[in-house]
C-alpha cells in the first residue's frame, strides 16, 4: 500500500514563563491511501494540537514539537516554510472547528475560495475556478448563490460545509476534519 502519513514520536510541550506542559506525548501513527482514522478523547486531550503540529501552524516560540512527521515520504518538520506552503491545500487540508473563523469578514465567499485555489492553480480561468466551486458546493448541499454572500449571512453550519469544500478543492492526500 501507499503510505500518506506517517507520525512517529511527536510531542508537543507548550511553554511559558513559568512551566511547561505536554499537549501530546510521543504519539506515532501512520495512514496508508484510502484509510480513515478517529481520534477521540476530552476536550483539552490534544487532538487539535497534534493537528496543527501536522501541519507546522504551531508557532515555535510557544510551542515546541519534537518527533517526525512524513506526509508522502516528506519530512514536514525539515521542510521549508516555501515548501509547507506549496503542501497545504494541495496534499494535506484541515477543516477547523470554528469554520467561522476561517473566513474575513469582509469578503464575498467566493472571492475567498478564488484566492485559496489560485494559489496552486495560478493560471486557472475564472470559469474553471466557477465550475469546480459549483461542483464542490453540490457535493455539501449548498447552493451556488452562497458564493456571492458574506460569511455573516451564512449559517455556521452553512460556513462548515463551505470550508469542507474548500478543502476539498486540489483533492488532498490528507485530509483533516478538526
Amino acid at each position: 500500500m501507499d503510505r500518506v502519513l506517517d507520525i512517529r514520536n511527536v510531542s508537543v510541550t507548550y511553554q511559558n514563563r513559568d512551566k511547561s506542559v505536554y499537549a501530546v506525548n510521543n504519539a506515532s501513527l501512520h495512514l496508508e491511501k484510502g484509510d480513515a482514522l478517529g481520534i477521540v478523547g476530552e476536550s483539552g486531550s490534544g487532538k487539535s494540537t497534534l493537528a496543527m503540529a501536522v501541519l507546522r501552524l504551531l508557532p515555535p516560540r510557544v510551542a515546541k514539537v519534537e518527533g517526525q512527521v512524513m506526509l508522502l515520504g516528506k519530512d514536514l518538520f525539515s521542510a521549508s516554510v516555501e515548501e509547507m506552503n506549496a503542501l497545504r491545500w494541495k496534499e494535506m487540508s484541515v477543516v477547523f472547528q470554528k469554520s467561522m473563523n476561517s473566513f474575513s469578514p469582509v469578503h464575498r465567499i467566493g472571492d475567498q475560495i478564488e484566492d485559496i485555489y489560485r494559489v496552486h492553480e495560478p493560471n486557472a480561468t475564472r470559469k474553471e475556478i466557477l465550475d469546480k466551486t459549483a461542483e464542490l458546493l453540490y457535493l455539501v448541499n449548498l447552493n451556488e448563490r452562497v458564493y456571492k454572500l458574506y460569511p455573516h449571512e451564512l449559517s455556521g453550519g452553512m460556513l462548515q460545509r463551505i470550508s469542507i469544500a474548500v478543502s476539498l478543492l486540489h483533492k488532498p492526500s490528507l485530509l483533516i476534519l478538526d
